[in-house]
C-alpha cells in the first residue's frame, strides 16, 4: 500500500489519533478528586446545617430536624464530648464544628493530592 493520493475527489481515510492514556487518567483524577470534594463539603454542610438548627431552637420531634441531628450524630462521633461547657449552645457549636472544618480541611487536601498525581 502506498502513501500516494488516489486522485482528486478521493478521501483518504485515516484513523483518528486514540486519546492519550496521560488524558484519560487525569480525567479520571479530577473526578475523583471532584468525588471526594462534594463528600466533603456535604458531610460539613450537615455538620453545619445541625449547629444552625440546634442554634435556632428547631423543633427536635419534626423528621427533618431528626435525621439532620443522626447525621451529625454519626459524622462526628468521634470528637462528641471533646469540649464541655456550660453554654450549650457553645458546645455544639465546638463539638460540631470541629468535625466539619476537619472534614473540609481532609477533603480538600485529598483532592488537591489526587489532582497533583
Amino acid at each position: 500500500m502506498s502513501n500516494i493520493d488516489p486522485g482528486p475527489g478521493y478521501q483518504l481515510y485515516t484513523e483518528p489519533p486514540r486519546p492519550d492514556r496521560s488524558v484519560r487518567r487525569q480525567s479520571a483524577a479530577r473526578r475523583t478528586a471532584v468525588t471526594v470534594c462534594t463528600i466533603a463539603d456535604i458531610a460539613a454542610g450537615l455538620l453545619g446545617l445541625w449547629i444552625l438548627l440546634f442554634l435556632l431552637d428547631a423543633n427536635r420531634s419534626n423528621v427533618f430536624v431528626d435525621f439532620v441531628r443522626g447525621t451529625a450524630d454519626w459524622l462526628a462521633w468521634w470528637s462528641q464530648d471533646i469540649f464541655t461547657m456550660d453554654t450549650e449552645g457553645l458546645r455544639v457549636v465546638l463539638n460540631y464544628g470541629l468535625p466539619a472544618v476537619m472534614y473540609l480541611l481532609i477533603g480538600h487536601g485529598i483532592a488537591a493530592r489526587i489532582n497533583r498525581a
